[in-house]
């Protein structure tokens, strides 16, 4: 379970103060796929941050009962001068899992070769992408963070292998969606909510959702 409880979250813009959440309280439990849907600029990432746990509210409590991921294509925990053989090993550590397997597993997902052994630092933007996605899929979750729909690279063969584990995993795992497109939603989730003016208003289907969205966007 991943629980929120009268969470506020702001941020002073310079010239007022910018509210994303204000004492928003709600629920995501395991087999029940949330989406939230919020225009551009409202805070979606800081949410899946805070679901993540890589930034705190202002006020309130988030509870974690389960085991939540970083959010996808999130390049937090790796570091750069370090070769994808040493962070995908670090990174194992850190999640209390065989290096081995998690080394063996994104050095063939992620099909980038000798570069493996080179420094996270040298590596293009696909390649980088390529490396941290697989490094999402080494480790398992309860609930996926995905803001704004899924990463995607250039490389074909990698987008089949990656979206195939994907979506294996998900119809295991709930997923916690953000996005501004009801489109991106409807892939993944039966039950949405709606975030307008710092207060986040759950509805039982995405239906409904959708609904009180595209109404307040013609607005």
């Amino acid at each position: 379970m991943l629980e929120f409880e009268n969470v506020s979250k702001s941020f002073w813009t310079g010239k007022q103060r910018k509210v994303i959440l204000d004492q928003a309280s709600f629920r995501v439990e395991l087999g029940n796929s949330l989406g939230i849907l919020a225009p551009n600029g409202t805070g979606k990432t800081t949410i899946i941050n805070m679901m993540a746990g890589l930034e705190k509210p202002d006020e309130g409590t988030i509870r974690r009962t389960c085991r939540v991921s970083f959010p996808l294509g999130f390049m937090g925990g790796v570091v750069n001068k370090h070769t994808a053989r040493e962070n995908a090993r670090f990174i194992a550590r850190l999640y209390g899992l065989d290096p081995d397997y998690v080394e063996a597993f994104c050095r063939w997902l992620c099909g980038i070769e000798e570069y493996f052994d080179m420094p996270v630092g040298t590596f293009s933007q696909g390649m980088r992408a390529r490396f941290t996605f697989s490094l999402l899929l080494a480790l398992e979750f309860d609930i996926y963070l995905i803001d704004e729909g899924m990463p995607s690279t250039t490389d074909v063969e990698f987008n089949r292998k990656a979206g195939s584990i994907l979506r294996d995993r998900l119809t295991e795992s709930t997923v916690v969606v953000v996005s501004h497109q009801a489109k991106t939603l409807e892939k993944f989730c039966r039950s949405a909510a709606v975030l307008r003016d710092g207060r986040l208003y759950m509805f039982d289907t995405l239906e409904e959702a959708k609904r009180v969205y595209d109404y307040d966007s013609q607005g």
